[in-house]
């Protein structure tokens, strides 16, 4: 499932920030907002993607670099708060 949301993500990082060009190399741990693909209305933009596409609501308090600044912390983020809603 991981490899899904990451996947997701990583579309709609290319496709709304990087106007669907897949020639520039995007790693999993490089940080969207140093690297200028997102700025502070792309990381609502990312939010709202987040919470239409996995169903869960990321606070106020969960929009941090720790959790939005790249495609490996953003799955993680994602995976975390979906196991939590499984538990609870």
């Amino acid at each position: 499932m991981t490899d899904t949301i990451q996947d997701a993500v990583k579309a709609f990082v290319i496709e709304n920030f990087l106007f669907g060009d897949t020639t520039h190399a995007l790693a999993d741990t490089d940080s969207l907002i140093e690297n200028g693909i997102i700025d502070s209305t792309g990381v609502l933009e990312l939010v709202a993607f987040i919470e239409d596409h996995c169903g869960i609501t990321v606070a106020d308090a969960d929009i941090v670099p720790a959790n939005l600044d790249s495609l490996a912390r953003i799955t993680a983020f994602i995976t975390a708060k979906t196991a939590s809603l499984v538990a609870a």
